[in-house]
């Protein structure tokens, strides 16, 4: 065994959401045969979460241009270096399990959700880019937005337990910021406002909510725990715990509730509405 597949077997001991996972692999094999070519090789075989996210995601991004196995070997070495990314993973797992009221079981994300394989696919891209391997980033970055429709720019900063909810449509650009416990529904641009070159991208603080369909544009600021309101268009900076709505976007109160990001409420109360 390479040094790179020690260490990832030796990441998941005594870590009980893969021992769980491993559980929901076995039960949902007893009730449904047919299902274990997909879930034997992704999850039974696997020794870590880690290494089970990798299969999983080169086994979606792999084609005759760049291979599966090749996918697999960057992937694995760069985790082993970096345990960074696999807790990344386990957060962002749990963060689905806990904020999408669909999701039963923790091996969904990992097996079905493409907005989860589309955060571990950026994982790996930010990583690259980060050692000087732009176009490897980028390639990847390509590949995302053919297989998950998603567009996330490698050099972008995200950080872990982020949900992404139904994710097509989602943009992210180059400079973009996304700190952690952060979640998006679809259609959500986090964009530039021009050719203008730099920082340009908005930077989103922790435990903000954005709903479906909104546009954040420029190097703006959105306040931890901020909410903004579906469909909005935000061209200015958002104070944290607030709720921002409209085209161009405005405060129309506070945030609701303590952790937006969490409750996943994008509901505008009636009085907010009218304020």
């Amino acid at each position: 065994m390479s040094l790179a597949k020690t260490s990832l077997a030796s990441a998941s001991r005594g870590r009980p959401v893969f021992t769980r996972i491993r559980q929901e692999a076995e039960n949902l094999i007893s009730h449904d045969l047919s299902i274990a070519a997909l879930v034997t090789p992704a999850v039974l075989e696997q020794p870590s979460l880690e290494a089970a996210v990798i299969y999983r995601v080169a086994s979606r991004l792999g084609d005759t241009t760049i291979s599966i196995e090749q996918i697999r070997r960057t992937y694995t070495d760069i985790v082993a270096d970096d345990a960074s990314i696999g807790a990344a993973f386990e957060a962002d797992i749990l963060a689905f399990l806990d904020r999408d009221p669909s999701c039963k079981r923790l091996i969904e994300p990992l097996l079905y959700f493409k907005g989860f394989q589309a955060l571990a696919t950026h994982r790996l891209a930010h990583a690259l880019w980060n050692q000087g391997r732009y176009d490897f980033g980028l390639y990847l970055q390509s590949r995302s937005s053919e297989v998950f429709q998603t567009d996330i720019h490698p050099a972008a900063k995200i950080g872990k337990g982020i949900f992404l909810d139904h994710a097509t449509g989602l943009v992210v650009g180059s400079t973009a910021v996304i700190e952690d416990d952060v979640s998006l529904l679809q259609d959500v641009t986090l964009g530039g406002t021009g050719k203008e070159a730099g920082d340009r991208h908005p930077k989103i603080r922790h435990g903000v909510l954005i709903g479906a369909g909104a546009k954040v544009l420029g190097n703006i600021e959105v306040g931890h725990c901020a909410r903004i309101a579906t469909g909005s268009v935000v061209l200015h900076p958002v104070p944290p715990k607030t709720t921002v709505a409209g085209v161009p976007a405005q405060v129309v109160g506070d945030a609701g509730c303590a952790e937006p990001a969490r409750s996943m409420d994008q509901i505008l109360a009636a009085k907010m509405a009218r304020g």
